[in-house]
């Protein structure tokens, strides 16, 4: 049918969506809130992500995908603080390396949101986090 009427399948499944990049740059960027607020990297963007999933283009597959990442980061990161802090209390060596992977963690959650969120600027759509372990579709 999409043949006969020379029109996109996909402009067909986005009926009604509008294109938003302001919104997706804002969206990458609201993992920021991990700044201030503890799990504000998930809490934030379920947030945004709830209120238009289904009127941005892109945005439901863009916020599954950054959800999913942010939700290992954190795993990843209060278990590295927990070890880290098991380490130090029993007097173990090796410390120093857990502090490092904890810094790292923490640089890599606020280069990638910047990165992503240039490009979502220039036009670029596709899930861009690295996909972990899949939690949200």
């Amino acid at each position: 049918m999409c043949d006969v009427l020379e029109i996109n399948a996909e402009d067909l499944l986005d009926y009604g969506k509008k294109e938003d990049k302001s919104y997706l740059v804002i969206f990458h960027l609201s993992v920021f809130a991990f700044l201030a607020i503890p799990l504000g990297n998930i809490i934030l963007p379920v947030i945004l992500w709830l209120n238009k999933k289904n009127e941005v283009i892109g945005l439901k597959s863009i916020g599954a995908n950054l959800l999913n990442f942010q939700i290992v980061w954190s795993v990843i990161f209060f278990a590295n603080i927990f070890v880290f802090t098991f380490l130090k209390i029993m007097h173990y060596g090796y410390s120093q390396y857990i502090f490092l992977v904890f810094i790292g963690l923490y640089l890599i959650n606020i280069a990638l949101p910047i990165v992503f969120a240039v490009k979502s600027n220039k036009g670029k759509t596709d899930d861009l986090y690295p996909n972990i372990i899949r939690l949200i579709k």
